[in-house]
């Protein structure tokens, strides 16, 4: 079983290795963070930050804030958000090696469930977005199922390593109405109930293109 000294050598290995694939294919690097912080039993405060590279670091694709305050229909669950999010894109010019840049502005609204069977936590995200790029407007609807299951441990709780994955789908709603889809596994540790790392592979499909992206993230739930 994965003791802490290996986990951070995967981690080492993972940063190696995205950094001479990056310099060989299109393989990409993400860094995100992730912060959840309770207000009460009720109210919460979403917080994000995703810094995003065409490859290990230092070419920037994307950089992402998100925000927003969330409301529990029930205990911990449940849970209807409000939200805005800043998009700083740098996307390559077709056939060069020159540069765009973009700015895009969201709201979004979103409705997270939680369900548990067995070891197995079970996340479903439901997110709609209005997207102000520049001098458009858009609409996007996405469906994000998470799993994540403990490997030493029966809970995700401090010291526990777990095995992760997700499938995320982006429908437009003006054709072409299939956007992406985002494919990804990954595993992670446990600090304690409230902060964990994690790190993965994730493929990203887009029309008939696919692109594969490294992860490294962070999950804060530190309450205030």
């Amino acid at each position: 079983m994965l003791n802490k000294l290996q986990f951070i050598f995967f981690l080492l290995v993972l940063f190696l290795t995205a950094n001479v694939n990056a310099q060989k294919t299109d393989t990409g690097n993400w860094f995100l963070y992730l912060g959840n912080q309770k207000i009460n039993n009720r109210w919460n405060w979403h917080n994000e930050m995703q810094y995003r590279n065409y490859n290990f670091a230092g070419d920037l694709e994307q950089l992402l804030l998100r925000t927003g305050i969330g409301y529990n229909l029930s205990e911990n669950n449940n849970n209807l958000l409000l939200g805005y999010a800043y998009v700083y894109s740098e996307p390559y010019t077709a056939g060069t090696d020159g540069k765009l840049n973009t700015n895009e502005h969201r709201i979004f609204q979103q409705f997270i469930t939680k369900e548990k069977f067995g070891r197995v936590n079970i996340q479903h995200r439901y997110r709609f977005e209005q997207r102000f790029i520049e001098e458009d407007f858009r609409m996007r609807a996405r469906y994000f199922l998470s799993l994540n299951v403990p490997l030493n441990k029966k809970e995700m709780e401090k010291n526990a390593f777990y095995a992760s994955a997700y499938n995320e789908i982006f429908i437009n709603t003006e054709p072409n109405y299939f956007d992406r889809d985002r494919v990804y596994g990954g595993i992670g540790y446990c600090f304690n109930n409230n902060f964990k790392v994690e790190a993965g592979v994730m493929t990203q499909i887009i029309s008939n293109l696919s692109r594969t992206q490294f992860q490294i993230m962070i999950f804060n739930s530190l309450p205030f």
